[in-house]
């Protein structure tokens, strides 16, 4: 889960698994797999760091396959 800061001050989380999509226009919308949109405060910088401490806090991004690493077999 990553904390964001609605337009009226109050925080909330969303689970970052579910993020498909920050955008600036200028303001930051958060769109969701399910079609839900979110504006923020949080500048889309701000948001996409969040989003890669929460995949790595859950070790998401230790997978070599997923990081897109290659393995060299000898």
């Amino acid at each position: 889960m990553i904390k964001v800061t609605r337009l009226n001050q109050t925080t909330f989380t969303l689970n970052a698994l579910y993020i498909e999509r920050v955008e600036s226009f200028p303001d930051t919308t958060i769109t969701l797999t399910t079609g839900s949109k979110y504006v923020v405060l949080d500048s889309a910088e701000e948001v996409n760091s969040r989003i890669i401490e929460f995949y790595q806090a859950v070790q998401l991004l230790s997978n070599p396959h997923i990081r897109g690493d290659e393995e060299d077999e000898e």
